[in-house]
């Protein structure tokens, strides 16, 4: 059985691998995508899961009541590997979800590589870069078009910009 701190790099290496598939290979291939998306972070939550199920009852005065009981929990090596795992998993499956975002919104792939940058080294610093660019610099306004639709009425949403939802 290997030790908390062979998983540890485990874990970090399979991210790792997500992230370089993410952020340097083609996303064209739907299969090759599925590894940072789903398979990695799948994998990710098992390791989390047996972790945390194995021990977090474990742990006197443990808990998420508050900040002291947190300290608590991750107190032992098993719990603090899992809480790290927690992190690696959700920061690469949003980093997959960002990635895949930003593609049908056309956000240039070097414009994506600092933002799954930031995810993949500080989470929601990440993710609230996308959010606030996707919110603010790549809406565009509807433009009016003066051509008639083929009902004979002009239609100004027909050849419009399109905003993603």
């Amino acid at each position: 059985m290997p030790t908390p701190d062979q998983w540890f790099g485990y874990a970090g290496q399979a991210a790792m691998i997500g992230w370089v598939i993410l952020i340097f290979l083609p996303r064209r291939w739907p299969l090759l995508m599925a590894i940072p998306r789903f398979v990695i972070p799948f994998g990710l939550s098992l390791l989390y899961a047996g972790l945390a199920m194995t021990h977090f009852f474990g742990v006197e005065g443990g808990g998420y009541g508050s900040l002291d009981e947190v300290a608590a929990l991750l107190s032992t090596r098993e719990m603090l590997l899992a809480g790290w795992v927690h992190y690696l998993a959700f920061d690469l499956f949003i980093g997959g979800w960002i990635a895949v975002q930003a593609d049908r919104i056309g956000v240039n792939r070097i414009i994506q590589a600092p933002i799954l940058v930031a995810t993949f080294m500080f989470g929601p610093v990440g993710l609230a870069t996308f959010l606030a660019m996707r919110a603010g610099y790549f809406r565009q306004e509807k433009i009016p078009t003066a051509e008639p639709s083929e009902s004979g009425t002009e239609n100004d949403t027909e050849n419009s910009a399109q905003v993603p939802a």
